[in-house]
């Protein structure tokens, strides 16, 4: 009997489509947690980026592009990790 808790696209799966599935949502996972790493490293960076700002002159910010590099690759892998772990979760 199939799991009627599972969505209809993975009730039928075979052994391997299952393992497959499995790597793709802990890839998922793997790039959520880069995103909260990132994420962690962005709120310090913010701290240095709006004093470079104040105080370097022209167009030398490098701790601002760092802040929005890490803005950048925190939506990247946020929403790359939220669509690889789509489907109903892994109960380990």
């Amino acid at each position: 009997m199939a799991n009627t808790l599972l969505p209809p696209e993975e009730r039928n799966l075979t052994p391997d489509q299952v393992e497959a599935l499995d790597k793709r949502r802990d890839l998922g996972h793997t790039f959520l947690v880069m995103a909260g790493q990132f994420s962690v490293l962005a709120t310090v960076l913010s701290l240095w980026a709006w004093q470079d700002l104040d105080y370097s002159p022209g167009w030398a910010h490098p701790m601002t592009y760092y802040f929005f590099l890490a803005i950048l690759l925190v939506v990247v892998f946020g929403i790359t990790g939220l669509v690889l772990r789509r489907g109903m979760p892994r109960i380990d």
